[in-house]
């Protein structure tokens, strides 16, 4: 992958959609879908790597998401522990740093451990920084950022006056990691399904028509080349980034 680094999102964002629409599209179990799934993910760390990008959010299991069927539910969390067990070595080598945000006390306490041991083993990883969102949600993460200011307040430990957005931001699941610059839906939808509420403020949306299972390495070229094309205000005006630019 070519891309200008002057141009390129330090940090992008993805809703991994259309697994199961892809896998019964072919007459097949929407669990195929999702391992094929895990193939693209894979395709797209790597790709993600080799460009420069600083950070990857991939969202991979929503809170909505025990809604769904049992057996499903069921298999994404066995997949979830196979994908951990045979992506690890893989990520170590290529120097991908992994940690999972969203909460994972709902998790088996065998998948806990491994989700835990897999952080630890790539914690000395200098490259990429990959996060998984898994049993995420925006709104519990906004709403568990707002319950840790609360006992801090109760404790001393915070002044309520002195709450803002950053001493907000600072208690959200991504408080380490910059705000996503690019945020990538496939599948066709084009919304962002309670995905980084906060922290999408001010990011660049792309939507792909192509099933994740499809997304690959020219797909994600053809997302940052859009990217680059983009200008990005802040709330400034045009000139305004022009003589920031220039000075």
């Amino acid at each position: 992958m070519d891309s200008d680094q002057s141009n390129l999102p330090k940090h992008v964002a993805v809703v991994m959609d259309g697994n199961g629409r892809w896998a019964k599209a072919r007459f097949l179990p929407r669990l195929v879908g999702h391992h094929r799934g895990v193939e693209a993910a894979r395709k797209v760390i790597k790709a993600c790597s080799k460009a420069g990008v600083k950070c990857l959010t991939l969202f991979a299991f929503s809170s909505e998401n025990w809604r769904r069927p049992a057996d499903e539910v069921s298999g994404l969390m066995s997949l979830f522990m196979t994908a951990l067990e045979r992506e690890a070595e893989g990520l170590i080598r290529n120097q991908v740093r992994l940690n999972f945000i969203g909460d994972r006390s709902a998790f088996s306490p065998a998948l806990q451990d491994k989700i835990y041991s897999v952080e630890q083993q790539t914690q000395h990883c200098t490259g990429l920084q990959l996060l998984v969102a898994a049993n995420y949600g925006g709104r519990w993460d906004i709403v568990q950022a707002t319950q840790q200011m609360c006992l801090a307040v109760q404790q001393n430990t915070l002044n309520p006056e002195q709450i803002s957005e950053t001493t907000f931001t600072q208690y959200l699941s991504t408080a380490a990691y910059p705000e996503p610059d690019l945020f990538i839906r496939t599948g066709g939808e084009q919304r962002i399904s309670n995905f980084l509420l906060w922290q999408l403020a001010y990011t660049e949306f792309y939507f792909s028509n192509k099933l994740w299972p499809e997304f690959d390495e020219q797909a994600l070229q053809e997302a940052f080349n859009e990217y680059a094309k983009r200008q990005r205000r802040f709330g400034m005006t045009d000139d305004q980034l022009q003589t920031s630019a220039g000075s």
